[in-house]
């Protein structure tokens, strides 16, 4: 029986999304991208995950996108299939932390799709490329936009520009990523985090989420009063008064994520 392309598990209140082409090194495919849209906002829908970590293999998180799958496409193909659109955008509709858990090859699609979780931790064994150039492509999952916002302009230019790849370290003094842990600690890491996220208010959790979001989205002065509507709305959460509640008696809080 062949094996999922998309592996899901869940542990406690956290949803483990697992790339699983290992002979391809999780090249990104049409099959790939539905299976993960699919597992992304399945465990968004469930009630009992609070966050979600994607992760690949120990070689690979994802080496780009699957380019025997592309190589014949013409321009009326893609503009008609609405290619990335279609399904490489899906996550951006997950209102849940997700924490992509990088080992190996992080290059091209896999770059972005990396960029377009919330948090990266990487192994030391990580690496991240946007290579498009060598084949007279370019980055268009998002990786002209969200690189420039994580680490700067003229560092982002050098990198699509010249397809330079950036080590764990290099890539955590960028701000590309969250932190760097030895590969043998990456899921137990990413799962621990994971875990603390899970366990405050679900709510809460989405507006921090939808207002760092907004922070890249809009002027200072927008974000501004979009955070503190966002806070504004808190009082009207069970789960904040119950905090705010433990905190003053000193215990900890029962949250029941409304």
């Amino acid at each position: 029986m062949q094996e999922p392309i998309i592996c899901v598990e869940r542990s406690g209140r956290v949803g483990i999304v697992t790339l699983n082409r290992p002979r391809q090194l999780n090249a990104l495919n049409d099959e790939v991208m539905d299976g993960l849209g699919q597992a992304l906002l399945e465990l968004d829908a469930d009630d009992g995950i609070g966050a979600i970590v994607v992760t690949g293999g120990p070689k690979a998180f994802a080496a780009g996108a699957d380019i025997a799958a592309m190589a014949d496409w013409s321009y009326i193909d893609v503009y008609r299939s609405e290619f990335i659109t279609r399904n490489w955008e899906t996550i951006r509709r997950v209102r849940k932390p997700v924490i992509a858990a990088v080992a190996g090859f992080a290059m091209g699609g896999g770059c972005e799709l990396a960029l377009s979780c919330d948090i990266v931790i990487a192994a030391h064994s990580a690496r991240f490329a946007l290579p498009e150039i060598k084949l007279a492509l370019m980055p268009g999952a998002g990786g002209t936009q969200r690189l420039p916002r994580a680490i700067g302009k003229a560092k982002a230019m050098d990198l699509c520009l010249s397809a330079r790849t950036l080590d764990a370290e290099e890539a955590d003094r960028y701000g590309l990523v969250s932190r760097v842990v030895p590969d043998d600690r990456l899921m137990d890491e990413a799962l621990a985090l994971a875990a603390t996220i899970a366990g405050f208010s679900a709510p809460a959790l989405m507006a921090i989420k939808e207002s760092v979001n907004r922070a890249y989205e809009a002027s200072l002065n927008e974000g501004i009063h979009f955070e503190r509507r966002q806070l504004h709305a808190r009082f009207a959460s069970a789960d904040a008064h119950e905090g705010m509640k433990a905190f003053l008696e000193k215990r900890k809080p029962a949250f029941d994520h409304r």
